[in-house]
């Protein structure tokens, strides 16, 4: 669709698909792994949010016709970081972190009439992290998200997830989990260092890193390296 010579991306056949809160994700013109959100409400302003950035040079039409549109969940927003071993055939729980961005944290934080008077468009660019724990009484969901994870991986993609990975979620007012996004990686999180799970586990706390190495050791002493590497 096009209008007002702003492009709906390719996967977005009709304007009527924006009829509540979304998110859109497009790639940024000049930093071409960071991607520049944008909320919009209807057709009208996604056109004329698109329309300021293309402007602006934060994004391109070329950007925008590879765009995903999601649905925009209302809640609290957690990394769930897990481990997937092989050897022990177990989803460890690592912890949780939360995302620091600019230019959104910590404009936020400042009166809402101050907000108004400022005149600038937010992009969420991942600048830090920061810990955060969640409420006993949810941790069986948690777990659970991250059982389902790996046993689809292991269905979809044989032998599935290795290691570490990330399910990046929203809790809502309903205390339901919505993952919106996968981190199949070591995730950048130097905060689970000091995450309290691991020592809840293991009796000390450690990050990514060290669990990586402890799982080679273990392999290598069962001489079952050839399950964790691919």
């Amino acid at each position: 669709m096009e209008k007002a010579g702003i492009r709906f991306p390719k996967r977005i056949s009709s304007s009527s698909q924006i009829d509540r809160p979304v998110i859109v994700k497009v790639m940024e013109a000049k930093r071409g792994i960071e991607r520049a959100f944008f909320t919009s409400t209807s057709e009208k302003d996604f056109e004329e949010k698109a329309a300021r950035r293309i402007q602006a040079g934060i994004i391109t039409q070329e950007n925008l016709d590879d765009a995903l549109i999601e649905e925009l969940i209302i809640g609290t927003y957690f990394n769930f970081n897990f481990f997937y071993s092989p050897i022990k055939n177990e989803v460890e729980f690592l912890g949780i972190d939360r995302r620091l961005q600019t230019n959104l944290n910590d404009f936020v934080s400042l009166p809402a009439s101050q907000q108004l008077e400022i005149d600038q468009d937010l992009q969420n660019i991942e600048i830090g992290h920061m810990p955060a724990t969640i409420r006993e009484s949810m941790l069986e969901k948690v777990f659970e998200i991250g059982e389902r994870f790996v046993d689809v991986t292991k269905k979809e993609y044989p032998p599935g997830i290795i290691g570490p990975f990330a399910l990046q979620s929203a809790i809502t007012k309903d205390l339901e989990i919505v993952v919106f996004d996968v981190s199949p990686r070591v995730p950048g999180s130097p905060v689970l260092a000091m995450s309290p799970y691991t020592r809840y586990y293991y009796g000390e706390s450690f990050g990514t890193g060290r669990r990586i190495a402890m799982e080679i050791r273990n392999a290598l002493k069962g001489e079952r390296l050839h399950e964790v590497v691919t």
